[in-house]
């Protein structure tokens, strides 16, 4: 296989695992230390006091989670590759930011999807009919 295509099909993989990355960085170096937040509490005038509070807030209220199953659930009724991705990494950055079971969920839909899309075909024929394939027995 050219390198050419092995990147491209590498791709998508490779932006869900930065994504998870950068939702790492941000849990552990910005959220959770106790001496940014006490920082915060003292001097909310800091310039980055307003995006952590942002961040908190995003995940106290699952909008990261919704947002990822918002996501598989396009996925699911559009055909384009790239929201399977979306659904796929906002699910991961919503796991990473406590937001497990809506985040997992929207992964799932979201590699799955992206793996039918890959593969080229649907579950379903134009009749409605699943795919059934025979093969013979070597």
């Amino acid at each position: 296989m050219p390198i050419r295509l092995t990147l491209r099909a590498l791709t998508p993989w490779l932006l869900i695992a930065a994504v998870g990355g950068l939702a790492a960085a941000v849990r552990f170096l910005f959220i959770e230390p106790a001496a940014i937040g006490e920082t915060c509490e003292a001097h909310v005038a800091l310039w980055w006091c307003s995006p952590r509070l942002l961040l908190v807030q995003g995940f106290l209220h699952h909008i990261y989670g919704w947002a990822a199953v918002a996501a598989a659930i396009a996925s699911l009724a559009v055909r384009r590759p790239w929201l399977a991705v979306l659904a796929a990494a906002l699910g991961v950055f919503s796991m990473v930011l406590y937001g497990v079971e809506l985040g997992s969920f929207a992964l799932l839909v979201g590699v799955l999807r992206e793996a039918r899309l890959r593969a080229g075909g649907s579950p379903l024929d134009e009749n409605g009919h699943g795919q059934q394939h025979v093969h013979a027995a070597p």
